[in-house]
């Protein structure tokens, strides 16, 4: 995959990840605690036809790491940056998975004119009840002092459907690579920043752009009943659910993610 290196000029971030492909973009924006790795099954064949730009997230992958807490907010702000130092002028197709589903909604309320569509794959638009959010910033002070192996070993359980774990362990593999790997002050402030991210279940309605919903049939995480609400309260989106899927869809069944985003994109015109 041709990757890029980039230095953001304006929020003095150095920006690393994988753009390919000509067209209209597609902006893949990856999980937490992951990277742009996890569309490996996306960016080839959608690059047949569009950009597809894949970058790292702030304090992720090979990307700038910020201690502290970085919001959802920021994030956002943050990939509008990046549009800008590429180039790119037109509103691009947003797909966003889990984290990148959080990132998608601000990125929609704070830059709209950069949004052609929406792709919301294995998220929810809910904030996060009291208890949750005690616990990602519990988990927050924890990998700061044992790193993010514990993480690791209570994720991916809830992240893949049962059959990914039996059919292809290779990819349970290769995530869990991908969490020893991340900076511990990455996972520590992307962690506090979705405990305080908000409720956006009241903007649903307002979002004027097409929208493809998509859910593993066995998404543990955000279930099919909750993300198929949250599709219908949307105007012009549609919901597809992925089978043999959890909540990582795209890694668990690239073909039937593909398929997905090929004919959402060719009915809109994207």
């Amino acid at each position: 995959m041709p990757r890029f290196q980039l230095t953001d000029r304006v929020t003095n971030m150095q920006w690393n990840g994988t753009d390919q492909g000509s067209g209209p973009t597609l902006l893949l924006v990856h999980g937490f605690p992951l990277d742009h790795t996890m569309w490996v099954g996306q960016i080839e064949e959608l690059a047949a036809t569009h950009r597809v730009l894949a970058p790292d997230l702030r304090g992720f992958g090979t990307s700038t790491v910020t201690a502290g807490t970085v919001t959802m907010e920021q994030m956002a702000d943050d990939l509008a940056c990046l549009l800008d130092a590429l180039e790119i002028r037109d509103p691009v197709t947003f797909c966003g998975l889990s984290m990148g589903g959080y990132v998608a909604w601000q990125f929609f309320r704070r830059h709209p004119a950069k949004v052609a569509r929406l792709i919301l794959c294995d998220t929810r638009a809910q904030a996060d009840t009291d208890q949750a959010a005690a616990a990602r910033r519990e988990a927050a002070e924890r990998v700061l002092v044992d790193g993010p192996e514990f993480l690791a070993d209570a994720m991916l359980d809830k992240l893949f459907a049962p059959s990914t774990h039996l059919d292809h362990p290779e990819r349970i593999r290769a995530t869990r690579n991908t969490i020893l790997n991340t900076d511990p002050d990455g996972i520590a402030a992307a962690a506090r920043g979705m405990a305080q991210r908000p409720d956006v279940t009241g903007m649903l309605p307002d979002i004027n752009v097409p929208a493809l919903v998509l859910c593993g049939r066995h998404d543990a995480i955000s279930t099919v009943d909750e993300m198929r609400q949250m599709a219908a309260a949307i105007p012009a989106a549609r919901f597809v659910e992925i089978s043999a899927a959890g909540h990582m869809a795209p890694l668990e069944n690239p073909n039937e993610v593909n398929w997905a985003i090929r004919s959402f994109l060719d009915a809109d015109g994207g």
